[in-house]
């Protein structure tokens, strides 16, 4: 089981959060892109873009974190935070 933890937050609260679940044979990169693509159709958000500190960091704590930069169209929160928190 694969599972990620998104949250969205805005003035250091959290307005909602989501758990995506993934059990498919992918590779871990195609699990975290699916994720995300499912995170963002159900917060209703575009793609946010993956920039070279965001995918350090992920790499380093399996834990991202996207502000505005990372978002072509303006955002109504202050970031939106994915962690990995069960791998196979």
């Amino acid at each position: 089981m694969f599972r990620i933890w998104a949250k969205i937050f805005k003035d250091n609260r959290m307005l909602k959060d989501t758990v995506i679940c993934d059990d498919s044979d992918d590779t871990r990169t195609h699990k975290v892109f699916h994720a995300l693509d499912e995170i963002c159709y159900q917060f209703d958000l575009g793609k946010p873009m993956w920039l070279d500190v965001t995918v350090q960091d992920f790499k380093k704590h399996s834990k991202a974190r996207f502000t505005a930069d990372n978002f072509v169209e303006q955002i109504a929160f202050d970031f939106l935070e994915i962690q990995v928190i069960e791998e196979d």
